[in-house]
């Protein structure tokens, strides 16, 4: 399957994953890939505003791809997040195998649909806290 990046649907979203072939449910769409860090690591990366590309399998291991452009999972944004497009929803899930990540087709995706993946309700409690403590910066 070939995944390109371009412009997402979801409006101050930035960018986001498409695909360019069919994607059956149950297929694996993407690993996940980045910086192998602890969380310790991470919360530093916090203060230094060098954050936002987590996904966190356990303290000792974390995927941080702030810094990995190069990898396209990074790109899949949650349909369900902050800025919402009706008739736009999730088709994706997150599963972790022998601490890997896998972005996962929830349902049979259509070529040149974007991917969309759920980053938990916890996630964007957090981000809505964040913005309303002015702790986050908005695009």
């Amino acid at each position: 399957m070939a995944l390109i990046v371009k412009t997402s649907q979801l409006p101050n979203a930035g960018k986001g994953l498409f695909t360019t072939t069919p994607i059956k449910k149950g297929e694996q769409v993407i690993e996940y890939e980045g910086e192998i860090i602890d969380w310790a690591e991470y919360e530093k990366r916090v203060l230094e505003d060098k954050d936002g590309y987590l996904f966190f399998i356990n303290k000792k291991r974390c995927i941080d791809a702030f810094a990995t452009p190069q990898h396209k999972a990074r790109y899949a944004n949650d349909a369900a997040g902050l800025s919402r497009v009706k008739g736009l929803k999730n088709n994706c899930k997150y599963e972790v195998k022998k601490n890997k990540c896998y972005i996962v087709a929830e349902k049979n995706i259509k070529a040149n649909e974007e991917i969309f993946v759920t980053y938990t309700k916890e996630y964007w409690d957090c981000i809505r806290y964040n913005i309303k403590n002015k702790l986050y910066k908005t695009k």
